[in-house]
């Protein structure tokens, strides 16, 4: 994805304010060898942009002064009520960056399961998104967790996603966590209508 940026010469507060009177949305871009550079975005094409998926999770080329640079989102600061981005942070990558990045999850053919096709049990997704790292020219917009196989009981494990070489999932010392389960549909107990039941308990009150 393609967006572009334009040079800001005013810093501060007042100044971020008085920018986002006018339609723009103040950002920062940082990273490899230029220095830290202010820069402003048109507000709803930056808007708009974030609700794709893939703004948040790929690497963009940013048009900033003519010239196009590698970034990728780090963080968005958004207004506590009103539908209003306050600031937003790229940063500057290349074919050597490293990155540490969250990614959603993509689950696909549930519905072709034993668990759900015949069993009717229900995915539950206890993961949505998950930790990566890998290079930058390798960042995957989603990662995929096929669910085509499971069986009724079955718990999807993160040692279950299939990964494309030099992607390592980032578990911070943890182990082996819970992605997917499958729950068995629960069947409905039709009770008794209070009345039919309290003639019925009259009826044999009768008999005595």
């Amino acid at each position: 994805m393609q967006f572009v940026a334009f040079e800001r010469a005013k810093q501060g507060t007042g100044a971020s304010r008085r920018l986002r009177n006018t339609g723009r949305a103040p950002g920062i871009v940082f990273g490899g060898e230029a220095a830290p550079a202010t820069i402003e975005l048109d507000h709803n094409a930056l808007w708009h942009a974030l609700k794709k998926e893939a703004f948040h999770s790929s690497i963009l080329d940013m048009e900033l002064a003519g010239k196009v640079q590698k970034v990728l989102l780090r963080d968005v600061q958004y207004h506590p009520y009103k539908p209003q981005v306050l600031h937003v942070d790229f940063q500057r990558v290349d074919d050597k960056t490293r990155l540490h990045k969250k990614v959603p999850l993509h689950f696909v053919g549930a519905e072709e399961s034993p668990a759900v096709k015949t069993d009717k049990c229900v995915v539950n997704h206890v993961m949505t998104e998950i930790e990566i790292e890998c290079l930058a020219t390798q960042l995957p917009e989603h990662i995929t967790v096929d669910l085509s196989k499971v069986t009724k009981g079955m718990t999807v494990h993160t040692g279950d996603i299939v990964l494309d070489k030099g992607i390592k999932l980032v578990m911070h010392g943890r182990s082996n966590l819970t992605v997917a389960t499958l729950v068995e549909p629960v069947e409905e107990v039709v009770a008794a209508p209070v009345e039919a039941a309290a003639d019925d308990k009259k009826g044999k009150k009768g008999k005595k």
